[in-house]
């Protein structure tokens, strides 16, 4: 199957290249990590010295480009010298570099705000309103979060019960795929996979496609399968531009803050009963705690 950029077109070179190369042919997967390896160097490039560097045809070359979303090879060398001027402009001091532990974790922790600058890059407004109205309109919603996504599942459950939009998750993955199977027209599952390939999260998602629900996925690549299943997606590119770094390390950070903000979102579009809910939510903390 052809796999295609199809999220947003000022999305950085970079974002594209994270996102779909899982999902790409394995020569086009090459032409996308010698571009990593060195994006200055291949803005001088032409398509024909980059298939020499990598050992593929010049077609291949092209057709990567076009994958990304571009009309060709010229157009992604163009992208790549917009996307490394403002890394530049956006770049940090150098100066934090110390071996002290703060200092090895306020450099990762600046290095990671930097590399955030795209995390809200390929979504759109269309999916964004969709997913909040879907939300609203639910009469049930169901969470599906496996593996290192666990945590954004129950915290985004927390977070929508707490705000008057009941929701729900499931642990036994038996069960999950019986309760996922009965969701109707006017529910929601909603699942996490920052890979988008992990089984039991996918096992679930068909499920509630079977059952006629509304499937919504968050995940960090747009050609993923997880994307395939979802009626609406929302894309969060990884921030690292290792596919094995973001499936153990970045990802979920990213998807979290993601996740918070779309819940203030929702709750700005309930108006005064999400406002309500909210306080009602905030004053029952305020009585579980003792002096």
């Amino acid at each position: 199957m052809l796999v295609s950029w199809q999220q947003t077109s000022d999305t950085p070179p970079s974002a594209r290249m994270a996102s779909l190369a899982p999902s790409l042919q394995p020569n086009q997967r090459r032409v996308i990590e010698a571009i990593m390896a060195d994006r200055a160097a291949t803005v001088e490039y032409t398509a024909q010295v980059l298939a020499e560097q990598v050992g593929v045809g010049r077609t291949t070359v092209i057709r990567t480009a076009q994958s990304l979303g571009y009309d060709g090879f010229p157009q992604l060398r163009v992208a790549l010298v917009q996307e490394l001027a403002l890394e530049q402009n956006a770049s940090p001091p150098a100066d934090h570099a110390t071996s002290s532990k703060l200092g090895e974790l306020r450099a990762g922790v600046t290095n990671f705000g930097v590399g955030l600058a795209g995390a809200t890059s390929a979504l759109t407004e269309e999916a964004l309103r969709e997913c909040i109205r879907l939300f609203d309109e639910a009469d049930r919603v169901l969470v599906i979060a496996h593996g290192l996504s666990s945590p954004l599942g129950l915290d985004l459950v927390q977070r929508l019960n707490s705000m008057g939009r009941s929701a729900e998750i499931q642990y036994d993955t038996v069960s999950e795929q019986i309760i996922a199977h009965q969701l109707g027209p006017k529910s929601v599952c909603f699942g996490y996979s920052g890979s988008g390939a992990n089984k039991a999260t996918l096992d679930a998602m068909r499920a509630a496609k079977l059952g006629g629900a509304n499937v919504v996925a968050m995940t960090s690549f747009a050609g993923s399968a997880l994307a395939e299943i979802a009626d609406v997606t929302l894309v969060v590119p990884p921030t690292s531009d290792s596919f094995q770094d973001e499936l153990i390390r970045t990802s979920r950070a990213t998807l979290m803050l993601i996740t918070e903000q779309l819940v203030d979102i929702l709750i700005a579009y309930r108006g005064a009963n999400g406002r309500e809910a909210l306080l009602t939510s905030l004053s029952m903390l305020g009585d579980a705690l003792q002096e």
